[in-house]
């Protein structure tokens, strides 16, 4: 029964995965969209720190982690994110749910293994200047889509200190951008619609390593590396005469032959570092560094002349604090605390002004008595982007949840 959950809600969650609209960020037209989190909200409340050696959650970032699993893990999770948007002259407000991720981790002796899905990146965004005195073009831009990721990977204990692992990624994904001219007052105007599906396979490799300081105290460390790799883009530009109504609902009137197009994208590579100090079932706190070369992620549709691309950085430090790890103690003892802050440099540079995000981060492990599973919450307060440069500045609130369902699957039964 447990079994045929999983295969359903894997379906489900793929479809609604492919088909949502991740983000309402402006900073999201540009390259491949607006970048989403690929750990799990246990990290993502550590503000991404993945140093951690676990057995019982799956490490999403870091593919040696899986070597740790002793318990077959089924995790999904899921955030709300509310934004508070504003320029020098506006303010505005926009809301998202989104799916996170889905994955199943399988021990398998000093191997662990692991698969899932984990969107990589997304696209949402409505933007529009209405002439004030009704006779010039007045513009309207949205657009929509992501890229989404499935993977397999798996990791192994080289010896009780020092783990290996790798993830394959199938990459898939189609991102979709309207831009609508029109005189306002009149029901008639042109559009260019410019879709690109994107598809590509790439990996990542890691390693990580604990070793003991004293009876109470260890050294952990992590480090993951994502080799440079190609998207590939096929494009289609949809010219035409369009009518609308006050939905902006648009019918096609007189549409020009289609433009197809194949670009290669580039994804660059990536190297991750993360070191800490703690008693692994009582607490830890470290930090981790994140940098990435320049890719090429843009396309023709949105190649602007103010716009360039830097080198990623992020910087983050976090931990978190079990006051007990003893089942019989009270439930208030027996929950996770997680914290930290991150700062990143996201590469975007408008207006010759880098768009920076920066958070803190926050949350609890709840356990399910009787049971490894537990459910997880966590929040993040941050601020990206400036009102300088003529630019956005988003000051945002996420609200991250996630369920791990943690047991023995795969027991022979010894009586039949």
């Amino acid at each position: 029964m447990i079994n045929k959950i999983v295969i359903s809600t894997c379906l489900l969650l793929s479809f609604i995965s492919f088909s949502q609209e991740g983000t309402s960020s402006p900073y999201s037209f540009y390259g491949i969209g607006e970048s989403r989190f690929s750990g799990t909200m246990e990290n993502r409340a550590m503000a991404g720190l993945s140093i951690a050696q676990d057995s019982t959650h799956i490490n999403l970032q870091n593919p040696a982690g899986l070597a740790n699993l002793k318990w077959t893990a089924f995790t999904i999770g899921a955030s709300s994110n509310y934004t508070n948007q504003k320029t020098n002259k506006a303010t505005g407000v926009a809301q998202r749910t989104t799916f996170d991720y889905l994955s199943l981790g399988i021990p398998l002796g000093r191997f662990g293994a692991a698969m899932g899905l984990i969107p990589y990146s997304s696209v949402g965004y409505k933007i529009e200047n209405i002439s004030p005195d009704g006779i010039q073009n007045s513009k309207r831009f949205n657009g929509w889509g992501g890229l989404n990721r499935v993977f397999i990977g798996t990791g192994y204990r080289i010896t009780s200190n020092l783990n290996f692992g790798a993830n394959v990624y199938y990459n898939f994904g189609k991102l979709q951008t309207n831009s609508l001219e029109f005189i306002p007052n009149v029901p008639i105007g042109s559009r260019e619609l410019n879709v690109a599906n994107l598809s590509g396979i790439n990996f990542n490799i890691g390693m990580m390593y604990k070793a003991k300081i004293n009876t109470k105290l260890s050294f952990f460390s992590s480090l993951y590396y994502t080799p440079k790799s190609t998207l590939v883009s096929e494009n289609t530009r949809s010219i035409a005469t369009v009518s609308f109504d006050s939905n902006f609902d648009i019918q096609v009137v007189d549409p020009l032959d289609d433009v197809l197009t194949e670009n290669d994208l580039i994804l660059p590579q990536k190297w991750s570092f993360g070191a800490g100090i703690g008693d692994s079932k009582k607490w830890l706190f470290g930090g981790e560094v994140s940098f990435q070369d320049v890719g090429r992620l843009y396309n023709e549709y949105n190649t602007l002349n103010n716009v360039v691309y830097g080198k990623y950085q992020k910087y983050s430090i976090g931990g978190y604090y079990n006051p007990s790890s003893n089942p019989f103690v009270g439930y208030a003892k027996r929950v996770i605390y997680r914290g930290g802050f991150r700062f990143e440099k996201t590469g975007l540079v408008v207006n010759s002004t880098s768009i920076n995000d920066m958070a803190f981060t926050f949350g609890a492990g709840l356990p399910v008595t009787g049971s490894f599973s537990n459910f997880n919450v966590g929040f993040e307060i941050g601020k990206k982007g400036t009102t300088s440069a003529n630019l956005v500045q988003e000051n945002y609130f996420n609200l991250n949840v996630s369920f791990s369902l943690n047991d023995k699957w795969f027991v022979k039964s010894k009586y039949r």
